[in-house]
């Protein structure tokens, strides 16, 4: 059992709030769909990481899809731009912590464990994963404190790399995670999908034939 939190920051699915530029080709509700496929298998690698405490900090009220994040606390996000979303989210868990989001449905429990036993190597103070898109996927600080994250520029095409300098800055000694793809648009949910055949992400992907290739 590794020391420590994983927590994943999620919005629930809802049709017009998640996956927006899914569309088009997708439909709304076919977007919300996806979305909830990714939340699915994202909660499942949570659940199977050997840690602590998992935390789901969720904008919008809890759904069926919860049940694949058997054991995982839910707390409601508070208020503010992302930057400050995430702050208060290292803030109300206890010790060193590995935030990520929903975007990355590929993601395994080895990986996430991998970051987290990173995270407790007595010569890093941060681990940090970044996204294909320029943003990131995974951010675990030992010592979390808001001016770690507050002020950084979120959903930029260099959110990743001002994130990476924020660190540095700050003195923290980092470990770097694999970079993986974000899913954002429809190439890019194919894409996953193909990187991770067996996942709920890539069965609902099918499902979908109107967006057949």
């Amino acid at each position: 059992m590794t020391r420590g939190t994983l927590i994943v920051l999620a919005k629930a699915p809802r049709p017009g709030r998640t996956k927006t530029r899914l569309c088009p080709p997708c439909t709304p509700e076919e977007a919300a769909a996806l979305a909830e496929a990714a939340l699915i298998d994202t909660l499942a690698a949570a659940a199977a990481t050997p840690v602590e405490q998992r935390v789901l900090v969720l904008d919008g009220p809890p759904g069926s899809w919860l049940a694949a994040g058997a054991g995982i606390e839910v707390v409601p996000q508070r208020r503010g731009g992302l930057d400050e979303r995430l702050a208060a989210a290292f803030a109300d868990v206890r010790g060193p912590a590995l935030l990520i989001g929903m975007d990355t449905p590929q993601v395994d429990a080895p990986l996430l464990h991998r970051a987290l036993c990173d995270l407790a190597r007595p010569d890093v103070d941060a681990v940090l994963g970044l996204a294909d898109d320029g943003g990131w996927w995974a951010l675990g600080l030992r010592h979390p404190d808001p001016a770690d994250v507050v002020g950084v520029p979120m959903s930029t095409p260099w959110t990743g790399r001002a994130q990476r300098l924020r660190l540095l800055d700050r003195g923290h000694r980092m470990a770097t995670l694999p970079s993986l793809r974000d899913v954002d648009t429809i190439d890019d949910a194919w894409a996953v999908a193909a990187a991770s055949p067996d996942s709920h992400f890539a069965a609902t992907l099918a499902g979908l034939g109107a967006l057949a290739r």
